[in-house]
């Protein structure tokens, strides 16, 4: 992994810290509904202050393309994050058309607008970035959530000014080099969701890296379609059979081993308590939908996890919204989990549905590492350069 400058090596005290961190959060009636992405950075912010830094946080909140949109302000985060920190938080208004004026003092934090209702952030746009450059002495960054995309508080700053990975950006950068770059092998990944459409890159990356893939959810599908397997009524990609196939050759020369489904739960309607049962994949009802691995299929997912040292995880196995199609899923985690905890597997995972399902499972505190980043997680996952993380790195 390339080198990166951490808090440790950036003299804080009495320096001017402009540090970009995601609090991209639900708000309803004007209260946030989930503080997790508040909850990741408070140690980074915290760290800063006691330091003796002036820390002045940038953000940005949904898209307001470029205009000031009033219900975009990060206005009510603020208290939030004020409640999280345990110190006073000073909200800075501003449309972002000038330099703002700052009166940080050291130890003091400041929360600035909506990154984005800047015109030129997303364009990543010089003269935007040279403007946050000048507000601070050095950039810290603690949104990986954020760093695949190459906009100005992401990536164009760094340019200008010295640039440090906060320790949420740390931990994170430090979990993904063991799970991929430098893993303990056998290295097994578990790949669920609708679409092969949408994990098409991530696919074709990993069986290129892993030792054994795993695939299931609805992509399962239109891979046992592939094959010549009768799926019924099931969720698939019929366009993409070839595309499917070309993956499994992949895979077979890279020597990855793929398990694919070998019994499904069917049902005839998807709806919590649908009346269910489990089939061979080669004796699926021509009216039934797969909505869950069967018990064979879980027991060699089981098995799977039991042969391996590290395991990347993205994407339920299972319709895991509705019981009981989830199963698998719940089982497979809580097996991922019980396995973590005994010293025997390191465990990553990440992406929206994924965070939720091992939730669901009540697994998630047993994993090594839950990244809460969605698209920059599945990014690197498809072996991308993440431009927020590029611009961190110190030239060798």
């Amino acid at each position: 992994m390339p080198a990166f400058r951490t808090l440790d090596d950036a003299k804080l005290s009495g320096k001017r810290v402009l540090c970009r961190v995601d609090l991209n959060v639900p708000i309803a009636d004007g209260k946030v509904t989930d503080a997790t992405r508040i909850e990741r950075v408070v140690p980074t912010l915290r760290e800063i202050m006691d330091k003796g830094g002036a820390l002045i946080v940038l953000a940005h909140f949904d898209r307001p393309k470029g205009k000031v949109v009033p219900e975009m302000s990060l206005k009510p985060v603020a208290s939030a994050l004020e409640k999280l920190l345990g110190r006073p938080v000073r909200f800075v208004f501003t449309d972002w058309r000038e330099a703002p004026k700052i009166d940080a003092k050291p130890g003091e934090c400041v929360l600035m607008e909506n990154t984005r209702y800047h015109p030129g952030e997303e364009k990543n746009d010089e003269a935007f970035s040279k403007l946050l450059a000048g507000l601070g002495d050095i950039f810290v960054n603690d949104a990986f959530s954020a760093a695949h995309r190459a906009h100005c508080s992401t990536e164009g700053v760094a340019h200008f000014i010295p640039a440090y990975t906060g320790r949420a950006m740390e931990a994170e950068l430090k979990a993904l080099q063991v799970a991929l770059e430098t893993p303990k092998r056998p290295v097994i990944a578990i790949v669920g969701g609708a679409k092969v459409s949408t994990k098409l890159d991530l696919l074709g990356n990993l069986v290129k890296k892993v030792d054994a893939l795993v695939i299931g959810g609805a992509m399962a599908n239109t891979f046992l379609l592939a094959q010549g397997h009768g799926i019924g009524k099931s969720l698939a990609e019929a366009d993409l059979l070839d595309t499917a196939r070309t993956i499994l050759r992949t895979a077979e020369a890279s020597k990855c081993a793929v398990i694919l489904p070998v019994d499904g739960i069917v049902a005839k309607e998807f709806k919590a308590g649908a009346e269910s049962h489990d089939y061979g994949i080669d004796a699926i009802p021509a009216d039934g939908m797969i909505l869950d691995l069967g018990p064979l299929s879980i027991d060699r997912v089981r098995s799977a996890i039991d042969d391996a040292h590290t395991l990347v995880w993205n994407g339920p196995l299972g319709a895991f919204e509705i019981a009981p199609f989830d199963t698998a899923t719940v089982a497979a985690a809580k097996h991922a989990a019980a396995r973590t905890r005994a010293g025997k597997l390191v465990s990553v995972a990440g992406g929206g549905d994924t965070v939720a399902a091992l939730n669901h499972a009540g697994a998630a505190d047993g994993f090594t590492y839950i990244s809460t980043a969605g698209g920059a997680f599945l990014e690197w996952l498809e072996g991308k350069e993440l431009p927020g993380v590029k611009a961190l790195e110190v030239a060798q």
